[in-house]
Formats: C-alpha cells, structure tokens, sequence
C-alpha cells in the first residue's frame, strides 16, 4: 500500500475513532467542541441589535412559544405520516389523506415550486398541508388514530385552539402569559395522550 493511501486510511480511521468516543461524551452529558449554544445566542444578538430593545425582548419571549408550536406542528405531522404508512404503505397519501386536503397541497406544492425563490423542502406533501387540515386527515382515518386520541371533539377542539394561537404567533401578535399556558398545557396534552 502507497504511504498516500496509508496516511489517508490512518486518518480516516482516527476520525472515526474520535467520532466513537465523542458520542461516549455527549450522551453522558459532557459537552466537546465548539458550544454551539453560545454561538448561536450571540448570532442571535447581533442579528437583532439593529433593533429596540423592547422589540428584541417581546421577539425573545415569544420565540420560545414559535419553537413549542413548530415542534407540536412538525410531530402531528411526523405521526400522522408514520400512521399512515403503517396502515396503508406506500399508498398512504392517497388512502388516508382526503382529496380534498390532497388537491390544496398538491396545489400549493406546485406553486412552491414554480413561483417561489425559497429553497426549501419542497417534496413532501404533508408538508404543504395547513395547520387546520391535518385534524381533518385525522379524523378522515380515524380508525388509525382511535388508540391515540380521546376523541374527534377533543382533537378539533385542541387543534382550532392551537391554530389560532399559531396564527397569533406568525403574525407577531405579542400573547400574555396565560396564553402561554394554555398552548403548552394543550401541548403537554397532546403529548401526553400520544406517548411523548
């Protein structure tokens, strides 16, 4: 073997050595390498220094509530797919999503990648599903969520609760501490009854 392919093969071999024992480190809790959390908060500081500090802080009060809402709307999604393709495989968007809920997504997925300059995911369907249509999936299979939610009422009732409060937070309307938690109490709920 050439000392080039030795020298390449021993430093490979070294990197994942040190990728092994890292993961050893972090899943006891002790963190190697760059903080990221400090790296992230003054990129954060910068970004918004250009801005009043009253903003700044109403915008660092409500993004803890926009993580909680993302996460809650990104799990419905992640479980409303898994369900599904557990129950229907690779057909699941066509047996467990109604046509109706296809047509938009469909539709607005086209739109997405005709007309926009973002570069976002763009393939997955679900994800161009809004907010309120993923109660209706469902509720459509219900059969496939039965085990999981109390009922249909509980779940409209959560999700158009939660939807306007996600509408609230995207428009950047600043919500009181009892909304905040109300949302995590609906969350904490949800999470609750799926298993979380």
């Amino acid at each position: 073997m050439s000392d080039t392919l030795k020298d390449i093969r021993d430093y490979l071999f070294r990197g994942l050595s040190f990728e092994a024992e890292a993961e050893r480190f972090r899943s006891a809790g002790i963190r190697i390498g760059a903080d990221q959390r400090a790296t992230e908060s003054r990129l954060l500081e910068e970004t918004l220094s250009p801005f009043d500090v009253g903003m700044r802080n109403e915008a660092l009060q409500m993004s803890r509530l926009y993580a909680l809402v993302y996460c809650f709307e990104s799990s419905v999604r992640e479980l409303i797919k898994e369900r599904l393709i557990d129950k229907h495989g690779a057909d699941w968007w066509e047996k467990g999503v109604p046509q109706a809920v296809r047509r938009f997504a469909e539709s607005r997925r086209e739109s997405a990648q005709k007309d926009s300059w973002l570069e976002g995911s763009k393939k997955e369907l679900l994800g161009f599903v809004e907010f309120g249509h993923l109660a209706d999936v469902v509720i459509n299979s219900w059969e496939d969520f039965a085990d999981l939610v109390p009922s249909q009422h509980w779940l409209k009732q959560r999700m158009e609760e939660l939807e306007k409060a996600r509408n609230f937070i995207a428009h950047n309307r600043l919500l009181l501490p009892s909304e905040f938690q109300r949302i995590e109490m609906y969350v904490a709920d949800w999470n609750r009854m799926v298993g979380f």
